[in-house]
């Protein structure tokens, strides 16, 4: 089989090494130059190191994106920081860990001594774990995660401190319109899994070392080769006037749209075709800082609490430095998720917001940290499209297409998650399995 695979993203990955383990030979169309998507590799000239477009984490249940990282030669023990569930606060005032014990005692012991929250947040917190387990983790239709919350009795401040953070890290939307049924499925596979799938994973490289350059060397790349045409029939497909067996289309959903636009009128998809164009989009802001001395955070992941009236917007700060083991830098990246109103400001105000942010909450840690070295270089990634905004009732697509020849991969196909990595991996095996059954 001559395969094709349009985009390099996670999802289009995927699919390409299970398509060429199935025996295709597979070449992958991608526009920019370093396989990845919207989790890749960025240089700087002022950082030493490369950058990612924006900082990511996995878990435990990532069992797809592990495995595919195996198949194509790389190691998750060496190249993921693997630490138990751990949540605290660079401010000192929360703190949750949860120890080495089986599931689901684990998450019990967790949360009773979690620091900073009363009893009765602690109590409530079982309660919304226990009460999910007796729906089987499937909120009632329509309901988002704010309906979810009310429901089982949470608190503002439990909200703020835990629920917040956590739906916007999973799903990067808000909890008054984010999906409950997603952020269901991320604490039923995350939270009430084993010990190990609670875990947090942590990249100690740039996320196309982690396993995309790997992929990218076993097939033929094009680099710098957008698609413009696809035609795609029952005995094959077109793109670009080039003759292939079968294809992935592994883009965002509005330019799988404008592809395929003329093909699916043309066969009578219309429901499909208004699905791809029934997405909306939420950014992620990423600000990489160089600091001028080393300086080590107590955690290599911890929340930020937020005060939007002074643009303290960040959620989470990553001790970069520390996941790569260089212990003569200080290198730190806070990432803001739900980001419509960075895009709006000031960009140096909101840069040096964000490093008040940081510094400001160190200051305040319980361990007395050394006060943040100055900033010797920053740079604040935007990435406008980062996720689907995961609201209730979204059509998702499959992976299925009217042509045998023709499927679709991305995290935002229906996975069952949100848009996250290991959704974009899941989607590009299932993919390649739509056009070969053999492919795995």
């Amino acid at each position: 089989m001559k395969a094709a695979v349009v985009g390099a993203g996670w999802a289009g990955l995927a699919a390409s090494v299970a398509l060429r383990e199935a025996g295709a030979k597979v070449t992958v169309f991608e526009a920019g130059h370093t396989p990845g998507g919207r989790a890749r590799r960025v240089f700087h000239t002022e950082f030493d190191s490369p950058l990612d477009n924006g900082q990511h984490l996995l878990s435990g249940a990532y069992t797809h994106t592990l495995a595919l990282m195996r198949r194509v030669g790389r190691n998750p023990d060496a190249l993921l920081m693997r630490r138990p569930l751990r949540l605290a606060s660079l401010d000192g005032r929360f703190h949750l860990s949860a120890p080495r014990l089986p599931a689901p005692l684990h998450m019990a012991v967790a949360i009773l001594r979690a620091r900073g929250l009363s009893w009765a947040d602690r109590l409530a917190t079982l309660r919304l774990m226990r009460g999910l387990k007796a729906m089987s983790w499937t909120p009632p239709r329509g309901w988002t995660v704010q309906h979810l919350l009310h429901y089982h009795g949470q608190s503002d401040a439990l909200v703020r401190q835990l629920w917040e953070p956590l739906c916007l890290a999973a799903l990067n939307t808000p909890l008054a319109t984010a999906s409950a049924a997603l952020f269901a499925r991320v604490l039923r596979d995350s939270l009430a899994g084993s010990r190990e799938d609670s875990d947090l994973l942590l990249p100690c490289t740039d996320l196309s070392a982690l396993w995309p350059d790997a992929a990218a060397r076993q097939v033929t790349m094009r680099y710098g080769n957008t698609v413009r045409q696809i035609r795609p029939s029952a005995e094959g497909i077109d793109i670009n006037q080039e003759r292939f067996d079968a294809a992935v289309l592994a883009v965002p959903p509005a330019f799988a749209a404008r592809l395929l636009d003329a093909p699916l009128r043309e066969a009578g998809a219309t429901g499909l075709l208004g699905a791809l164009k029934a997405f909306d989009y939420l950014p992620i802001a990423t600000l990489n800082l160089r600091l001028a001395e080393p300086w080590r955070l107590p955690e290599p992941m911890m929340m930020l609490r937020e005060e939007s009236a002074r643009g303290h917007v960040g959620q989470w700060v990553f001790d970069r430095a520390q996941l790569a083991g260089d212990t003569k830098a200080g290198e730190l990246a806070v990432v803001a998720s739900v980001a419509t109103g960075i895009a709006d400001r000031n960009r140096q105000q909101t840069i040096e917001a964000l490093i008040d942010q940081v510094a400001e909450q160190a200051s305040r840690h319980p361990a007395r940290l050394p006060s943040m070295p100055e900033v010797a270089a920053a740079e604040l990634f935007i990435e406008k499209r980062a996720t689907f905004a995961a609201v209730p009732g979204l059509t998702r697509p499959l992976n299925s297409t009217p042509w045998p020849t023709l499927a679709l991969a991305g995290d935002w196909t229906d996975t069952g998650y949100p848009g996250v990595l290991e959704g974009a991996v899941r989607s590009g095996l299932q993919a390649a399995r739509v056009l070969n059954p053999r492919a795995d």
